[in-house]
């Protein structure tokens, strides 16, 4: 298949920012794919990248976008709830409805893919939905900063550092992660889903992934990644990864 072109795109998300995304179009798309990043990471991340070229490859028009606060996106990262997650979903899709491009697939990197299974029930276009290196609840990311919930709580807010990078986390967005039955959203999908975990994931264990796959009806079907990370770091597992994806989407569209 000819190379797809890619276009930056721009649409306002649940805060009220502008939000930033790329879309990936091949000449004659058979379908579309909204894909969601990790937390506090960004459209660009190789994972991202390489997901939505394959796919794009495979005749998918493919949408990657910064959540709020994020990348090339505005807004401010304290406002980045998981609901304001939730909300960019939606809004990511109309984006792609307002294109042309009704999405028939959901795929959602960790904290995005939490993201996605608590958002599928508001969008009625998707057709199947992917995780790849999920937690089985929003609240499982509270790992990452237990050294400071109780500053969080008590000043408001605190500066956490996640991979090298310092980012301002609110009680609002503790709060919020009490908000969410991942586990009932996940049961209710009503649409397959596929659940993607790298074996040696140190981030988020891939007994995570075994619950989502559990709590979920059938069709289902669940991949694990032996010797994969948790950002498939490694060229070979992030293509193996969205060659699987890829085939995924392809029988169940």
């Amino acid at each position: 298949m000819a190379d797809a072109t890619t276009s930056e795109i721009s649409f306002v998300g649940a805060t009220g920012a502008h939000l930033s995304g790329v879309l990936h179009l091949p000449e004659d798309p058979t379908g579309s794919v909204l894909l969601a990043h990790c937390f506090t990471c960004s459209k660009d991340l190789h994972t991202m990248t390489r997901l939505a070229d394959s796919l794009a490859d495979r005749g998918y028009a493919v949408l990657r976008f910064d959540f709020t606060g994020l990348g090339d996106s505005g807004g401010e990262f304290t406002a980045s709830t998981v609901s304001a997650n939730i909300g960019d979903l939606t809004r990511a899709t109309v984006a792609l409805l307002e294109r042309g491009y009704g999405p028939c697939g959901l795929v959602g990197h960790s904290l995005g893919g939490a993201a996605v299974l608590l958002a599928a029930h508001r969008l009625k276009t998707v057709r199947s939905i992917v995780t790849i290196g999920a937690p089985a609840s929003p609240g499982h990311v509270r790992g990452l900063f237990a050294d400071s919930t109780d500053e969080i709580r008590a000043s408001g807010e605190a500066v956490i550092t996640v991979a090298g990078r310092d980012f301002p986390i609110s009680a609002d967005f503790l709060e919020d992660l009490d908000r969410h039955d991942q586990a009932d959203a996940t049961a209710e999908l009503g649409r397959p889903l596929l659940v993607v975990h790298a074996t040696d994931d140190e981030v988020v264990p891939i007994s995570e992934g075994e619950k989502i796959f559990a709590a979920a009806d059938q069709p289902k079907a669940f991949w694990a990644m032996p010797g994969a990370d948790h950002l498939l770091t490694r060229r070979e597992d992030a293509d193996r990864a969205a060659q699987v994806v890829g085939s995924w989407l392809d029988w169940t569209r």
